[in-house]
């Protein structure tokens, strides 16, 4: 009885089979051992632990395929730990707010990254091109994360997370250079280290500065979290 093939069993190719059938890797002639390669193994969903998953990530639940939007961990004064999980259903479109147990596992979906530049905003969303093959394509606030898109700015260069050619997430550079509209006056015997004020940017995000700096500054901001970090140097 013939053994089915079996990925990383050895094997000896019948000429036949080479001349209707295409293998990863490079076959020397009929007769030749090859090494069996299992296509689908890279494409399967695979167990990772809850608390490992990320915003973009893409898993797979009850049979759906879900976007992550929101992951919240949270160590409640008693209990377990548990994590808060808020994400999108590709397909159907509809939200999933779910919390799991920090021990348990859920399906993680491999996705590719493309680099893509970010174009322009509109009423239909922020759109971007993917520097590879020039597609155009349209993404929705809560995709990339509502604080985050605040920070997108025209021509900046981002990698998009896709899944079927559907993106589902994306990576912006975690810091920008933004110029203040408005700030607080410097209170007199305010220093540095005493107390931060608020200031109005650019692109509408409030932000906490310095005392010493003032309307018309340019400075750089963390897209994480939304803070201060420094003067710009340009």
């Amino acid at each position: 009885m013939r053994r089915p093939a079996t990925p990383g069993r050895r094997c000896r190719v019948p000429t036949a089979l080479i001349e209707r059938t295409r293998f990863r890797g490079r076959l020397t002639a009929p007769g030749s051992f090859f090494t069996i390669v299992s296509e689908r193994a890279s494409e399967d969903p695979m167990k990772v632990p809850i608390n490992t998953i990320r915003v973009g990530n893409v898993v797979e639940y009850n049979g759906r395929l879900y976007a992550t939007l929101k992951v919240d961990h949270i160590n409640p004064g008693k209990g377990g730990a548990f994590v808060a999980l808020e994400a999108r259903a590709l397909k159907e479109g509809n939200k999933l707010q779910e919390r799991f147990r920090s021990a348990e596992t859920i399906e993680l979906i491999r996705i590719d990254d493309h680099d893509c530049q970010f174009l322009y905003k509109d009423g239909d969303g922020f759109h971007f091109m993917n520097k590879e093959s020039f597609d155009q394509f349209t993404m929705q606030a809560e995709q990339i994360g509502v604080d985050r898109a605040r920070f997108l700015q025209d021509g900046m260069d981002t990698t998009v997370s896709m899944h079927e050619s559907t993106p589902v997430g994306i990576q912006i550079p975690k810091s920008v250079t933004l110029t203040i509209v408005e700030a607080d006056a410097v209170v007199k015997g305010q220093t540095a280290s005493s107390s931060y004020k608020p200031a109005l940017l650019e692109n509408g995000v409030k932000v906490m500065v310095p005392p010493f700096v003032a309307a018309g500054t340019r400075i750089v901001v963390n897209t994480e979290s939304g803070e201060y970090m420094e003067r710009a140097k340009d």
